[in-house]
């Protein structure tokens, strides 16, 4: 199965350890951090990498690296991890080599400042959404957002995904939107 997948302008490919500088950058930018959590320490982010790199599913559950096609800078990630309701985390124990993950699998994404406003959320989650529905098993995905995001809710209805209301989310009661394989394929494959 091919991990590194490509859009107009975008390659989203499996986060490695070397992509350090990125996830410093953006997870100890308060910008960046502000509908999720505090920012974390660099020494934090380092210490998180190998954690960040696992991938499950036979390398369908992870994080992927969003990067310029053509110049291969780094604008951010993108990620189907395994959906945590009372956890401040995604639950990295179930994120397992050669095993789907039996719980519901979150789509999300983070960028840099630099590159907000330019659509490579949109594209990147796109992108993302057409492998989960044509190469995995997976028969739905969800989000959950701050209730204040905008721009992450704007991504979100972009790219198909119906607001279904509020749920437990991370330890907080917070919006949340999913689709189906059904739905993505009557919206989105021609």
């Amino acid at each position: 199965m091919e991990l590194n997948l490509t859009t107009e302008r975008l390659l989203l490919r499996p986060v490695v350890l070397s992509d350090v500088d990125l996830a410093i950058e953006m997870f100890t930018d308060p910008a960046v951090m502000k509908f999720v959590e505090e920012p974390a320490t660099p020494d934090q982010v380092v210490a998180d990498m190998p954690t960040w790199i696992k991938r499950g599913g036979g390398g369908c559950i992870g994080i992927w690296c969003i990067t310029d096609r053509i110049t291969g800078e780094k604008f951010g990630d993108t990620y189907l991890l395994p959906f945590s309701a009372e956890e401040d985390d995604n639950d990295w124990n179930l994120v397992v080599p050669d095993a789907m993950p039996e719980a519901e699998i979150e789509i999300g994404y983070f960028l840099k400042p630099s590159a907000w406003g330019k659509g490579y959320a949109t594209e990147a989650c796109r992108r993302l959404l057409r492998f989960t529905f044509a190469e995995t098993t997976l028969d739905q995905v969800i989000a959950v957002v701050d209730e204040n995001h905008a721009a992450s809710w704007n991504v979100l209805g972009k790219c198909g995904l119906t607001h279904r209301g509020t749920r437990r989310a991370f330890g907080d009661d917070s919006p949340y939107f999913s689709i189906t394989r059904e739905q993505w394929v009557a919206t989105f494959k021609r």
